[in-house]
Formats: structure tokens, C-alpha cells, sequence
């Protein structure tokens, strides 16, 4: 009995030591792989839909057999699509958080201050050039009202008028978001970041 459990005890301990050793890596040999696919995963492409299964499959970690890319078809998904679409109102990493007042917060959104740097110069100029593309057909070249469409519509707004000069810039920015009286939305049209250059402008317009 006592030899039989010495002989259990060797052979125990020669299977361990042999697992061990084959574990071991050396200068030409990387040992033995446990879970090759996790070291030598092929990821999901997320821009490239790969649906010919010939092209390799999604399993496969053998990145020899002559394929530029793999079956990448995502089979959980009744689309087969690898990537997912955002999560509603999910903001892209580096861009401003969405606007998110709406058209009857105007109060509210003229409070709301310019992310655009007072020092920047360069905005002023941008601004006049998408003031002359998007507003002097109506509120003219000086902001006086005297646009060519202001020959047909009256009403149109004279941002030089007294009740025009103490609007801030997020009022602006708010108006020409969703429109107000006869001017319509803009907020399409213009991205968030010219509608402040505009409004920038448009307080600079107004000093002279």
C-alpha cells in the first residue's frame, strides 16, 4: 500500500513537472499556448463588412492562409452587422455636448455664455464670411434691416435698432437655432460652431 502511494506521489508529480516544462518558453519556442485564440484574437473590423465565410472565419487566429482579411459577419446580430449604432443622444469624443434648450427657452439660452475664446480674432472674419452667405440676403450687408429680401418682407430685423443692441450672443446663437417672426430655423443649415461665429459678428457689427 505504502509503495503503491509512492508510486502515485512520482507520477503525480512527473505529470505536473512535464506540464511545467511545456509551459516553458524558449529562444525559438514559445511554449505551450493555453487559449491560442485569446492571445492571437482576429478582431471585428467595424468599417468593413467581410460576409464571404471562404474569407476565413471570426474563430479562426491562423492569419496564414493567403486571406487579407477575415469572415468578420457578426453572427448574434439579425443584420450581421459588427458595429452597433451609438446609444441615443451618445456625443462623439472631442465634440461639444449637443444644444439643449429648446425653441421656448429663450430666456434661459440668451444666459448662456460663447464657447468661443473673446481673444480669438480670426472669428470675426469667419463670421462676416458666413454672415454674407447665410443673413445679408435679409438683414443687409450693415445689419440695418435693408437685405433684398427685406424689399419684399417688411418686418425684418435692424440688429443696429436699440432693441437689438443689448441681445447677447446666446440669444443670437438661440434665434438663429430655431428661428423667431420671419426668420426661420437655421440650426440644419449652420453648425453649432459657425452659429457662434455669427453671433460674434453680429455683436461686432453692431458697434459700428
Amino acid at each position: 500500500m505504502r509503495m503503491l502511494k509512492t508510486t502515485f506521489n512520482y507520477l503525480t508529480f512527473l505529470v505536473a513537472g512535464s506540464f511545467l516544462i511545456s509551459c516553458t518558453a524558449g529562444e525559438n519556442d514559445t511554449g505551450l499556448e493555453f487559449s491560442p485564440q485569446m492571445y492571437h484574437a482576429t478582431s471585428y473590423e467595424p468599417l468593413t463588412q467581410i460576409v464571404d465565410e471562404d474569407a476565413g472565419n471570426w474563430l479562426d487566429s491562423n492569419d496564414e492562409d493567403g486571406h487579407g482579411e477575415f469572415y468578420n459577419s457578426n453572427p448574434y446580430n439579425p443584420y450581421k452587422m459588427t458595429m452597433r449604432e451609438p446609444v441615443p443622444n451618445t456625443v462623439r469624443r472631442g465634440q461639444p455636448l449637443p444644444y439643449r434648450y429648446t425653441v421656448n427657452d429663450l430666456e434661459a439660452a440668451a444666459l448662456v455664455e460663447s464657447p468661443i475664446p473673446a481673444e480669438d480674432e480670426s472669428v470675426i472674419k469667419k463670421g462676416q464670411e458666413l454672415y454674407d452667405s447665410y443673413c445679408t440676403h435679409c438683414h443687409g450687408a450693415s445689419g440695418a434691416g435693408d437685405g433684398k429680401v427685406a424689399e419684399a418682407y417688411a418686418g425684418v430685423a435692424n440688429l443696429k435698432g436699440a432693441a437689438y443692441l443689448e441681445l447677447s450672443e446666446g440669444h443670437i446663437f438661440h434665434v438663429i437655432t430655431y428661428g423667431k417672426g420671419l426668420m426661420g430655423a437655421h440650426g440644419s443649415q449652420v453648425s453649432p460652431e459657425d452659429r457662434w461665429r455669427i453671433a460674434r459678428y453680429v455683436k461686432e457689427l453692431q458697434k459700428n
